[in-house]
C-alpha cells in the first residue's frame, strides 16, 4: 500500500508539474503575441505620422516654390519697367540735343 501511494503521489506530482509547465509556456506565448501586436501597432503609427509629415513638407515646399516664383516674376517685371522708362528718358534726351 505504501508503494502504491508513493507511486500515485509521484504520478500526480509529475502530472501537476507538466500542466504547470504547459500553463507557463502558454502564458509566455500569449505575452509574446501581445508584445508583437504592440510593436506592429507602434510601427503602423510611426508610418502614418511619417506619411503625414512628408505630405506637410511637400505642401509647404510647393507653397514656397510658388511664392518664390511669384516674387521673382514681380522683380523681373519691375526691372523691365525701369529699363523701359530709362530707355524712353534716354531717347527723349537724345532727341532734345
Amino acid at each position: 500500500m505504501r508503494i502504491t501511494s508513493l507511486v500515485l503521489a509521484l504520478v500526480a506530482a509529475g502530472a501537476l508539474a507538466a500542466f504547470g509547465q504547459e500553463g507557463t509556456g502558454q502564458e509566455i506565448k500569449e505575452g509574446a503575441k501581445k508584445a508583437g501586436e504592440k510593436i506592429k501597432q507602434g510601427a503602423e503609427t510611426v508610418g502614418e505620422r511619417t506619411k503625414e509629415a512628408a505630405k506637410t513638407v511637400g505642401e509647404k515646399t510647393k507653397e514656397t516654390v510658388e511664392t518664390v516664383t511669384k516674387k521673382t516674376k514681380q522683380t523681373v517685371e519691375r526691372k523691365d519697367e525701369k529699363a523701359k522708362k530709362a530707355t524712353s528718358t534716354t531717347q527723349r534726351k537724345c532727341r532734345k540735343t
